[in-house]
């Protein structure tokens, strides 16, 4: 144990940000890293639980939790990420994007503030590059086997390197002309910065992953092709089909999929080209814009809309509002709770409604959307479960001349690959498997493409599952 009485002398010290009026002129990372000492007496606080839910139902990659924190408490740093490190791939992006389901499960949750389990694995993953102990582990020896990894997200890099440890021939198919999928083009710099990306793909590159970008599989490869010069194919294309907002004027100019508007904004401040003109453009400065969708999407929209200059920022969310509050007695401890959460996109200014159903936009004389028009909605039990009813006499109008479509995904894309192998696909229209194997031998598939729209850590988790399986597959 840590220290004893650690997390009765020690409160939890949350991370701080930048301040909103700096952070908001730059594409900078937020987070300002506690110090040595202070993470220090964080550590401590960790009571090595008999049972640790942190690590048991809190963690998907099944982080070894106590275990790196007890480390770090007594200054064995480069123990903490080699512990680290056996779990999970990629810690110092999950060290910055994770929500931590692991400190909800903390037992101090209980009744208290857990550790801050998710900064340390953040600093135990800086100090590790810092200090040069990220080092590529190259095989023993060749398998002769090759294996196509389909998709660059961080279920495809976390399969694409443990299945380059095990020996075998990797090669990533990415669609993009820059690797990293979700992380490089969904996630803003202002979270993520790509350098961080970067420097574990040199990693990857030097244990010998071998990359494509470039190359839409189903496109430009069809998936047969693959099958024929591969021993294996690990599908990781990631939930890509977004829900469509189907009202009057839902398909105006200015109306646009989130996604579409991150990854404009992601290749700016990476220095490639976008459309700075037309249709395709999508742009915040100087207009009213609405963000449809209550998720981290929908927030990651929100700052980079504020950061490009909009006049002014709302965000709907078609579910009720969330309580207040620590805890939710419909998701008690150790559950992730569902309570009302303030993001720090949220802090820089924001309007937030929840229970508004949006019922058509409107277009102005230059024929782009100007307004929105919605209404408040009552969740009522019926007898097909929850249903929304409107509420008279709610309807409202606002100004809207940027519509962002932040309302989830659906599915994987059917069209290409899947179609071209004939994959089954579960109720939820995505790759149907057994043990990460699809009904088409030797095809695998993980992440989102398998599971649907979820966590980047869950996404790490399945890729190191299926290259698990891969492995066993081929040495059968």
């Amino acid at each position: 144990m840590a220290h004893p009485t650690g997390f009765i002398d020690f409160p939890r010290v949350d991370v701080g940000h930048r301040p909103i009026e700096e952070r908001i002129r730059d594409w900078h990372e937020i987070d300002m890293p506690l110090v040595e000492a202070t993470l220090n007496q964080q550590a401590a606080r960790c009571m090595d639980c008999g049972i640790p839910f942190c690590h048991a139902s809190g963690c998907p990659v099944r982080n070894r939790i106590p275990e790196f924190n007890d480390l770090v408490y007594r200054g064995l740093w480069q123990a903490a990420a080699e512990n680290l490190h056996s779990t999970n791939n990629f810690p110092e992006i999950t060290g910055r994007v994770c929500p931590a389901p692991c400190e909800t499960s903390c037992t101090l949750s209980i009744n208290a503030d857990p550790v801050t389990i998710k900064h340390i694995e953040y600093q135990i993953a800086e100090r590790a590059f810092q200090e040069g102990w990220v080092k590529p582990l190259r095989p023993a020896y060749r398998t002769g086997k090759k294996v196509a990894v389909v998709g660059s997200g961080p279920a495809g890099l976390a399969a694409a390197q443990q299945l380059t440890r095990a020996g075998h021939e990797v090669v990533v198919f990415e669609k993009d002309d820059r690797i990293g999928g979700l992380l490089r083009y969904g996630i803003p710099d202002f979270k993520l910065e790509k350098h961080v990306i970067d420097r574990r793909l040199e990693q990857m590159i030097a244990e010998g992953t071998k990359f494509e970008p470039g190359v839409h599989v189903g496109i430009d490869v069809s998936g047969r092709y693959l099958r024929r010069m591969f021993d294996a194919v690990c599908l990781t294309m990631g939930a890509g089909q977004p829900r469509p907002l189907t009202v009057p004027g839902g398909d105006l100019p200015g109306v646009h999929f989130a996604m579409d508007f991150l990854t404009q904004q992601n290749r700016r401040v990476a220095g490639d080209p976008v459309p700075t003109t037309g249709r395709d453009a999508i742009h915040a400065k100087d207009k009213h814009v609405v963000v449809i969708g209550g998720g981290d999407t929908g927030s990651d929209c929100v700052g980079t809309a504020i950061r490009q200059g909009a006049l002014s920022v709302r965000q709907f969310e078609i579910l009720p509002k969330p309580p207040e509050g620590k805890r939710n007695p419909e998701t008690p401890w150790p559950f992730w709770p569902k309570i009302m959460r303030t993001s720090s996109s949220h802090e820089e200014g924001c309007e937030r409604r929840w229970s508004v159903l949006t019922k058509a936009l409107s277009a102005g004389p230059n024929l782009s959307v100007a307004e929105l028009h919605a209404c408040e909605i009552d969740w009522v039990r019926g007898p097909k479960g929850w249903e929304m009813k409107e509420r008279p006499g709610t309807d409202f109008t606002v100004k809207a001349d940027l519509v962002l479509l932040a309302m989830g995904f659906l599915h994987v894309v059917h069209e290409g690959i899947i179609e071209q192998l004939g994959l089954k696909l579960d109720p939820r229209g995505n790759i149907a498997v057994r043990n990460w194997m699809a009904h088409e031998e030797g095809v695998f598939a993980a992440g989102d493409a398998r599971r649907g729209a979820s966590l980047v850590v869950h996404a790490i988790y399945e890729g190191r599952q299926a290259a698990a399986a891969i492995d066993r597959w081929l040495k059968r």
